[in-house]
């Protein structure tokens, strides 16, 4: 039975234990009424809904958005009339052929229909964003800004770099295909980062952010983490709302992930969860021994300071090549946007004094052979919470 609702909330997150249709429907409906509904959508207007499809996987692999909540909300926005595209940019290049894979292992083909295409353009624009911390100037896949509302649609998994990847990090896909390693060379320390990111949402400015945690991925994520049962689904008009429900869920803190803690700095984000009104109860939700490599207390300080020095040289996580897993087909020297790794007797040697711990290689590794190594010292640190 549905709660009583007497006013439209924050953030909502229910419960969905699975991804059978009419389960999913049931609870999408919920948790997108629970702040407000999609009254926001007119008749006619386009809608640009942008789920995690970072890479050609299957969606049992648990590192994209699964088709059954998509295929759930383009119903309730065909129901208002919407004209709807979905897309992303992947991971490698921004081509025609990277789209196509990416869409039909994802399950994304299956979604087109009347009002619901695909995006396939390749077209990027560029525009001034005086506002920007980080980014004066943004180059961006053009359909999104082309729509009349954005509709973020993210999965909550774990990230190597940042800590979780949830609803603000989900954006960086609007960034065009080899891009972003650019940008990860551009703001290689975790707050600058971070902030670019925060610039990025600002721009694009979505009016709906869902969260696919109906299963999450943990350990080596973004790509090569392991699936996780949540069994929620969260639901928020702010990024950052839904960010912060989701680090609650994973048992993380603003101060331990950097877009929370940018946003917060910048008065976009309150510090906790407990200062939203959120529909549904978060204790029924959480996964406390879910594992997500903490950024807090690495590199986590801004060049320049004492504790920034101390932290990149003795503390920093750093990436670390599994030589059993490891194939030698080259893909994260090719990506490296630091040109830190050569591949010598088929295998990727990394240049430590070039390396800026992107975590492009882990991230994109096939075989997941490229893990994040945390020394002994930071994971003791972790621990005692210093």
């Amino acid at each position: 039975m549905e709660k009583e609702q007497t006013k439209n909330y924050d953030c909502a997150v229910v419960r969905c234990g699975g991804y059978e249709k009419e389960q999913v429907k049931a609870a999408l409906k919920e948790v997108i009424g629970a702040i407000g509904g999609l009254d926001f959508v007119q008749k006619g207007m386009k809608i640009a809904v942008k789920p995690n499809l970072v890479s050609f996987k299957k969606p049992e692999e648990a590192v994209t958005t699964h088709p059954m909540l998509l295929e759930a909300l383009i119903e309730m926005l065909l129901e208002r009339g919407a004209d709807i595209v979905i897309g992303d940019s992947p991971g490698g290049p921004n081509s025609a052929v990277m789209l196509s894979r990416v869409y039909a292992a994802t399950g994304m083909n299956e979604l087109e229909r009347e009002g619901v295409k695909l995006n396939r353009s390749l077209e990027e624009k560029t525009e001034d964003n005086p506002e920007g911390k980080q980014l004066k100037r943004i180059t961006y896949t053009a359909y999104l800004k082309e729509a009349d509302a954005i509709i973020d649609f993210c999965k909550l998994k774990s990230h190597g770099m940042m800590g979780m990847s949830a609803a603000v990090k989900n954006l960086y896909g609007a960034i065009p295909g080899l891009l972003k390693p650019q940008m990860h060379y551009q703001f290689p320390n975790e707050a600058d980062f971070a902030d670019m990111l925060i610039d990025l949402n600002e721009f694009l400015k979505p009016r709906l952010s869902i969260c696919d945690a109906v299963v999450g991925m943990e350990g080596n994520g973004p790509l090569n983490g392991r699936p996780r049962e949540v069994g929620a689904i969260i639901a928020a008009h702010r990024s950052y709302d839904c960010d912060l429900v989701a680090a609650e869920l994973i048992g993380r803190k603003f101060d331990e992930l950097p877009t929370l803690k940018a946003a917060y700095d910048r008065g976009l984000a309150p510090k906790t969860a407990d200062e939203l009104s959120i529909y549904g109860n978060i204790d029924e939700f959480r996964v406390p021994d879910f594992e997500a490599p903490p950024v807090r207390g690495l590199r986590f300080m801004r060049k320049g300071t004492v504790l920034h020095f101390v932290s990149s040289k003795a503390l920093a996580q750093k990436p670390s090549l599994n030589k059993e897993k490891c194939v030698g087909c080259g893909e994260c020297a090719r990506l490296c946007p630091a040109k830190a790794i050569s591949m010598k007797n088929k295998k990727p040697v990394i240049d430590r004094h070039k390396c800026i711990r992107c975590f492009c290689c882990q991230e994109f590794c096939p075989k997941a052979a490229m893990i994040v190594h945390r020394p002994l010292v930071a994971r003791a640190l972790n621990k005692m919470k210093l």
